[in-house]
């Protein structure tokens, strides 16, 4: 199974990475469109949240992929650029974890100058919408000719299908969201639509920060609506001092910050 970690640029995602692949801390590959990829064991402490959410078929000696998606960032005009080897390796991976930032930090400024989790998250999910329905209206088009000519009755029962996704995050509402069954799942299964994949958002928090995580993850799960999308708090910095912790310490550590 393969995991794409998603964010902007300083969200906090690639200490994410190193936490879960055990890597010692590094600093964002800026500029590189390549992901970083680690393969980890199942089980193991540190991903039973994402085995749980994600259920990878295999259960016994299995591996999860995690890939750090690099971080999107401002081009030579000041808007956050979108580029088609980003959208490559966002569609390529079974699921996502947007990883979406809610502190301060001067030394690495926010790609929006402006520090708003709510607003990363649906800045993710309109641009992967633009995505889905671009791709969905030319499915679409292909297939009307493609019936014209072969009469394929493969091609007549995925219209219908693909008509219906298309009506629907025509209505700004992600493919998750829609209800599909087992069949209409199956004729979409090649197509990787991003907002059809599971997700999990974790908002980075910091410990001047800590006070607000209840606020923002409500903010969050009412924007998203949706029960079957997970919404957890995440300490960046806090988390990668714990990773160098034995259990007494680490025990000390976060009865300190009243992390739990």
């Amino acid at each position: 199974m393969q995991i794409g970690l998603v964010g902007l640029q300083y969200s906090g995602k690639t200490t994410l990475f190193n936490i879960l692949s055990e890597k010692e801390e590094s600093e964002q590959n800026i500029g590189v469109d390549k992901a970083a990829i680690e393969v980890v064991k199942v089980p193991d402490d540190r991903l039973e949240l994402l085995t749980e959410i994600f259920n990878p078929k295999k259960k016994v000696n299995a591996t999860i992929e995690i890939y750090d998606i690099p971080g999107l960032r401002t081009s030579d005009d000041g808007k956050l650029k979108i580029t088609n080897s980003f959208l490559n390796e966002v569609k390529n991976n079974d699921a996502l974890f947007y990883i979406v930032r809610q502190f301060e930090e001067g030394s690495v400024p926010h790609p929006m100058n402006k520090i708003d989790s709510v607003e990363d998250i649906s800045f993710l999910e309109n641009e992967f919408l633009f995505y889905d329905l671009a791709f969905l209206e030319n499915r679409i088009e292909k297939i009307k000719k493609e019936v014209m000519k072969t009469k394929e009755e493969r091609l007549k029962k995925e219209l219908p299908v693909i008509e219906k996704c298309y009506a629907h995050v025509e209505k700004e509402l992600p493919l998750r969201k829609l209800g599909l069954d087992e069949n209409e799942l199956k004729l979409l299964s090649g197509y990787q639509l991003l907002t059809l994949k599971p997700l999990v958002i974790a908002i980075n928090f910091d410990d001047n920060s800590i006070d607000q995580v209840d606020e923002y993850i409500s903010k969050a799960r009412e924007f998203i609506n949706d029960d079957n999308v997970k919404i957890i708090p995440f300490y960046a910095k806090l988390e990668l001092e714990l990773s160098k912790l034995d259990n007494e310490d680490m025990e000390m550590f976060m009865e300190e910050y009243g992390i739990k």
